[in-house]
């Protein structure tokens, strides 16, 4: 397995650099006196350890030995899971980022989000348990009554309680129009929950003494559709009026699904069989208070593309430095060695360049749009509060999908590094590629993310949400970049900021003669606004390194390797939006015209 070590100097270059988390944080009056500089550092280098030592180890066995489902239908995650949870919420971990006046500890969303980016690279099975949990608590913490905060909230918040949600069924997955679940209503109060659920992460486990179910659900005459669905609160283990443990309720786990990679988290089918619930939120709006939970889940699934892309990155280069095969093409590099280490290679460094490349560039992205979410949550200013929370909207589909795709290739690439060693389960490789896979999945696959950026979000708005994030691409691609290098890389980046625009006017244009042209165009658009999001920050942190290097600095190597990635990321990732604009203006007609019956012939 590759050894896991937490990117510090990356993470601090981020958040202290490029993005000025100081003075964020100084800046909103609820952050100003708890996520102070030092406080900052101690919690991120903790938390490292806490990875490193804790977590990490268990990556493997969490794979190999998987979850087991039990007689009773209980189920006991790998070895070394339930003792892992249990130091992480001694270690107050789960509380992070949570209100004080439920039991957290009041800091920052994107301090949290530092935390779980190395969590997820040092073993992401493992924190899917706790991750869930966030969004239940966001959601109700959001919709839920002053009684339900109080009875669920402050147990999900100290980590002895966990969560889910408990959306698709076995007839449906992203189309929850039709939903079958049932909630009817009992006499004091509550809902008798009836359905099935499938793919449900870390539905039933032994880490927590209680699981806190958050379910759609169709009450009785509601209207068809997603108009008709209602949001629940179903605890696996009814709580007493004092808040202790009672009876257990009518849920279970039906079978553990068999899957491709996460197999340290148990992704249940779940039997709601007449359970009681408690609705959250108004009748027949569940899916709108859902959302709270998806969005928040969206932000989590990005961040699993790029904790990928970090641990494959790492097992990668630690190979490519030490793996003896063939000369350099210039000549020997080891003269004194067998064979010149494969770093050497040109398509050696490709690989490793186009990792480090997406890695570092997503990072950026995923810090970004959980600062935005801190002023959202916390800005002292409401049209500060506004603003952030229209770009999120709009950073949001880009984020989960684009870089889940780029985790996808860059764990692939890693394996590919390693040739046939690389297909071996010893290595670990296989298993970052086999994890990271259902990244592009779950939350709204990749198709669904586009439709809701481009049809939703962009021409919905009427452009209004995508001009909000390329003005500030065109004010940065004004300023003095230091070098002619960085102006260079300005110039490339303003003439695709202006071609993003042109392209959604085209792409509008058509929609308005067939809808088609819009399911046709989305996944070509979305990635070409990945990569145009990653271009600038790698224009960015080029300018930042830029002047590092002209105000002297002890670490020279450092800001290089910045420059230096820039250039690869503008010369030889940054050119895939030719093809993708291409593609995304080519119509409709060559793929919808071809008849059902006529795609096989067999």
């Amino acid at each position: 397995m590759p050894e896991y070590k937490a990117p510090l100097r990356e993470i601090k270059f981020v958040m202290d650099e490029l993005l000025d988390m100081p003075a964020h944080y100084a800046g909103i009056s609820a952050y100003a006196d708890v996520a102070t500089p030092e406080m900052v550092d101690a919690i991120i280098a903790e938390g490292a350890r806490f990875c490193e030592q804790e977590l990490a180890p268990l990556n493997r066995v969490g794979d190999t030995e998987g979850c087991v489902r039990n007689e009773d239908g209980s189920v006991t995650t790998p070895t070394g899971f339930k003792q892992a949870y249990s130091k992480f919420v001694e270690g107050g971990w789960p509380s992070l980022a949570h209100e004080e006046e439920w039991g957290g500890q009041g800091l920052p969303e994107s301090l949290g989000i530092v935390i779980s980016e190395m969590v997820g690279s040092s073993n992401w099975s493992w924190g899917m348990y706790p991750g869930l949990s966030h969004g239940a608590m966001n959601t109700i913490e959001m919709h839920g009554t002053q009684q339900q905060k109080e009875t669920y909230l402050t147990k999900l918040v100290s980590g002895e309680w966990t969560g889910t949600m408990c959306l698709t069924e076995p007839h449906c997955g992203s189309d929850l129009g039709i939903l079958k679940s049932k909630a009817e209503p009992n006499a004091d109060g509550s809902y008798k929950i009836s359905g099935t659920k499938i793919f449900i992460s870390a539905g039933e486990h032994d880490m927590a003494e209680n699981i806190i179910h958050i379910v759609l659900a169709r009450l009785p005459g509601a209207p068809e559709g997603t108009k008709g669905i209602s949001l629940f609160i179903v605890p696996k283990v009814l709580p007493n009026e004092d808040g202790s443990l009672g009876e257990a309720n009518a849920v279970s786990c039906g079978s553990l699904e068999h899957k491709m990679g996460i197999h340290g988290n148990s992704t249940c089918v779940m039997n709601f069989d007449g359970a009681k619930g408690w609705l959250i939120g108004p009748e027949n709006k569940g899916l709108n208070c859902m959302f709270t939970f998806m969005n928040t889940a969206r932000i989590g699934t990005a961040l699993q593309g790029s904790s990928a892309m970090e641990a494959s990155f790492q097992g990668a280069l630690a190979y490519a430095k030490e793996r003896l095969a063939m000369r350099s093409l210039t000549g020997p590099k080891a003269p004194e060695k067998a064979a010149d280490p494969i770093i050497v290679h040109p398509d050696v460094r490709r690989m490793l360049m186009t990792q480090k490349a997406l890695n570092e560039a997503g990072r950026a992205l995923v810090y970004f749009a959980s600062q935005q979410n801190d002023i959202v949550k916390k800005a002292d200013n409401a049209d500060d509060r506004q603003a952030a929370e229209e770009l999120l909207s709009f950073l949001t589909p880009i984020a989960k999908a684009f870089l889940t795709e780029a985790g996808c290739e860059a764990t692939n690439l890693g394996m590919q590094v390693y040739g046939g060693h690389g297909f071996i389960a010893e290595w670990g490789m296989e298993q970052l590629v086999r994890d990271t896979r259902i990244s592009t999945i779950y939350e709204g696959t990749t198709g669904i993310q586009a439709l809701d950026l481009l049809g939703r979000k962009v021409l919905m708005t009427q452009g209004a949400s995508l001009r909000r994030f390329t003005k500030i691409v065109h004010k940065f691609c004004k300023e003095d970049g230091g070098s002619k290098q960085v102006s260079k890389l300005q110039k490339t980046l303003a003439e695709l900021n202006k071609e993003w625009g042109d392209l959604t006017m085209k792409i509008g244009m058509g929609a308005m003669k067939n809808r088609d042209e819009v399911g046709a165009a989305a996944v070509d658009y979305l990635m070409y606004s990945g990569y145009m999001v990653l271009g600038y920050f790698w224009a960015r942190m080029a300018q930042l390194a830029q002047a590092k290097l002209d105000a002297g600095t002890t670490e020279e190597a450092f800001y290089k390797a910045k420059l230096q990635t820039a250039q690869f990321y503008f010369d030889r990732v940054l050119p895939r939006t030719r093809a993708h604009a291409a593609m995304m203006t080519a119509g409709a007609a060559s793929m919808m015209s071809l008849a059902e019956e006529d795609f096989a012939f067999l």
